[in-house]
C-alpha cells in the first residue's frame, strides 16, 4: 500500500502518538517539518523559516500529499503559504489572516454577523480608547499567541501600565506577523494599521466555550463544543471540558454563529476553532476569537470520549478525504486541566517521572504533562498567560463532572511542586 505522506509543521512526540491513533492512520507518513523550540522559542524568523521550509519539502523525493500544522503563530500562516506554494489543499492565506489578524477578523465579523463585542483600533504611539469600548476593557496586541501581552483594563491608570507592556513587548511577534501581512493583498484599513497596534475591546461576561469545525469544499461542519471555564476571579483556564454541559439550544447557537462567520470569512479545506462568551438564560454568544486551526490541546479529549483524536479531521479535510462520523470513546467526558500557580517563584522541585508514572496508574484515565522545569523560574518559561504561570496539565477521562473533579484533586495532591523562599 502506498502511503498519502503529509508534512506536519511543529510535529512533536505527544502529537506524532496522537496521529498514530486516528483511523486509517496506517496509510499515512506523516514527517515533521521544523521543531517548535525552531518556531517559537525566542525571536521568530519568519523570512529564514519559510525559506528553509520551502527548501525542505521540495527537496521532499515523494509526492507531498497535504501540509498541515496545529500550533499558533509563525505555524498558522506559514501552512497556507506552504500549501499554496506545493498546490496542495487548504485556506488561503487571507482567510487565514481574517482570523488571526484580530482587528480585521472584527470587521468582517461587523460585516456577516451580530455577535461581536464593541472593539477599536489603539495606536500605541498615541493611545485613546476608543470612546464606544470604556471601562472595563480588554487591550491585547492584534496578533499575539498564549494570550500573552493580554490585559483586562478597569482604569486610565491600568491603561497607561497596559500600553507601557505593549511597547515593550508586541515587536516580538508583530515585526515577523508583519511580513506575512506583506504576502497578502490587504484592505486599505489593515494596511493602514499593520501588525503593532492593540486592539480594544469591551469586557465580556458569562460562560465560555469553544467550538471546533471543519469547512471542506465550502461546507462548514461544527464537530464539538466545549465548556471553557476559568479560575475564580481572574481570566486563567482552569480547565476545557468536552462536550460541553451547555443546553442544547445553546449548542445549536453556538455552531449556527460559527457556521456564519466561517463562511462569511471565506475559509475553506482546514479545521478552526472559535472561542465565544455565552448566556443560556438568554441565549446570547458573542465570538471572542476565531483561531485557523483545530486545538490540539484537545486532541486527548476528543479521543477519550468520541474514539479518535480531533487530528482526524485536520487529516481528511487537507486530503480531499471524507471525514465521517464520530466513533465512541470509554468516558463520557473528558477535560484538560491547567495546573496555575498566580506569582512568580523558583521552581526547587516538581514531581518526578516516577510520581507522574504513579498517578497515571493509580488513577485510570489520567494522563499528566509537566509544564514547569526544575531549577527554572516560572517567569523565564513559555507556559503563561498574563497573570498566571502553567505548572502542568493534566487529562482526566471520567463518567461524571463529580468523577472528573475527584480524579482531578487527587492527581494534584499526588504531584508535589516545591519552590524557594523569597
Amino acid at each position: 500500500m502506498t502511503k498519502r505522506n503529509i508534512v506536519v509543521l511543529g510535529l512533536d512526540e505527544e502529537n506524532q502518538r496522537l496521529l498514530e491513533r486516528i483511523p486509517d492512520a496506517d496509510r499515512y507518513a506523516f514527517h515533521g517539518l521544523l521543531t517548535i523550540p525552531e518556531l517559537q522559542f525566542g525571536d521568530i524568523e519568519i523570512e529564514r523559516l519559510l525559506a528553509e521550509a520551502e527548501s525542505r519539502i521540495a527537496a521532499f523525493d515523494e509526492t507531498i500529499d497535504a501540509i498541515v500544522g496545529f500550533w499558533d503563530f509563525p505555524v498558522s500562516t506559514i501552512v497556507p503559504l506552504l500549501c499554496e506554494r506545493f498546490g496542495v489543499r487548504g485556506a488561503s492565506l487571507d482567510a487565514v489572516l481574517k482570523c488571526e489578524h484580530k482587528y480585521w477578523s472584527r470587521l468582517v465579523q461587523r460585516d456577516v454577523i451580530k455577535e461581536y463585542a464593541p472593539f477599536g483600533v489603539v495606536d500605541l504611539e498615541d493611545p485613546v480608547l476608543p470612546a464606544d469600548v470604556g471601562y472595563p476593557c480588554w487591550l491585547k496586541p492584534v496578533k499575539s499567541f498564549s494570550s500573552k501581552l493580554a490585559f483586562e483594563v478597569t482604569s486610565d491608570q491600568e491603561f497607561d501600565e497596559a500600553v507601557a507592556e505593549l511597547r515593550d513587548g508586541i515587536g516580538r511577534v508583530g515585526e515577523p506577523f508583519e511580513y506575512v501581512l506583506a504576502q497578502a493583498d490587504l484592505p486599505p484599513e489593515i494596511a493602514e494599521v499593520g501588525g503593532q497596534v492593540a486592539l480594544a475591546e469591551r469586557a465580556l461576561s458569562g460562560n465560555r466555550a469553544a467550538v471546533e469545525g471543519y469547512v471542506q469544499d465550502g461546507q462548514v461542519v461544527v464537530y464539538g463544543v466545549l465548556d471553557s471555564l476559568i479560575y475564580p476571579g481572574v481570566s486563567s483556564f482552569l480547565r476545557h471540558q468536552y462536550p460541553a454541559r451547555l443546553p442544547a439550544t445553546m449548542c445549536d447557537r453556538l455552531a449556527d454563529v460559527s457556521r456564519r462567520v466561517m463562511a462569511g470569512i471565506g475559509y475553506d479545506n482546514a479545521t478552526f476553532s472559535i472561542e465565544f462568551f455565552c448566556d443560556p438564560e438568554t441565549n446570547e454568544v458573542t465570538v471572542l476569537e476565531i483561531n485557523p486551526r483545530h486545538s490540539q490541546s484537545h486532541a486527548e479529549l476528543f479521543e477519550q470520549v468520541d474514539g479518535f483524536p480531533n487530528h482526524h479531521y485536520m487529516v481528511k479535510v487537507a486530503l480531499g478525504e471524507d471525514p465521517g462520523q464520530k466513533g465512541e470513546g470509554e468516558y463520557a467526558i473528558s477535560a484538560r486541566w491547567y495546573l496555575r500557580r498566580f506569582e512568580d517563584g523558583l521552581l526547587v522541585r516538581g514531581p518526578s517521572p516516577a510520581d507522574i508514572e504513579a498517578v497515571q496508574r493509580d488513577i485510570d484515565g489520567v494522563h499528566v504533562l509537566r509544564r514547569a522545569a526544575d531549577g527554572a523560574r516560572l517567569s523565564d518559561g513559555m507556559s503563561q498567560d498574563s497573570y498566571s504561570y502553567e505548572l502542568a496539565e493534566i487529562i482526566v477521562g471520567a463518567d461524571s463532572v463529580a468523577e472528573l473533579e475527584d480524579k482531578y484533586e487527587r492527581c494534584v495532591a499526588a504531584l508535589p511542586f516545591e519552590f524557594a523562599e523569597e
